[in-house]
Formats: C-alpha cells, sequence, structure tokens
C-alpha cells in the first residue's frame, strides 16, 4: 500500500473515531466513546506510516 493510501485511510478513521467519540459523549454510552478512542489512535497511526513509507520512498 502506498503512502498516500495509508495516510488517507488514516484521515478517514480518525474521523469516524471523532464521530463515534462525539456520539458516545452525547449519549453516554461509554464503549462507543472508547471505540473512538481507539479507531481515532488507529489513524493516526496509519497516517505515520504512510508519511514514513512516502519519505523512504524519497531516499
Amino acid at each position: 500500500m502506498s503512502g498516500t493510501k495509508d495516510k488517507v485511510k488514516g484521515m478517514a478513521n480518525e474521523a469516524v473515531g471523532n464521530v463515534k467519540q462525539g456520539i458516545g459523549k452525547a449519549t453516554g454510552n461509554d464503549k462507543m466513546r472508547a471505540e473512538g478512542v481507539v479507531q481515532e489512535a488507529k489513524g493516526d497511526a496509519q497516517q505515520v506510516k504512510g508519511k514514513v513509507k512516502d519519505a523512504v520512498k524519497k531516499h
């Protein structure tokens, strides 16, 4: 998978994670809120992976 694809997937996971956190917070659903935190962290990691891939390609 290319770095760009990883970064895009990461951004999508972050966005979904933020939405889940907001819904979980608004409804008092701690499980959904926790899932959102995990998904957002996954998205962060995917973006970092994509940036690393891009940096390696350039060198």
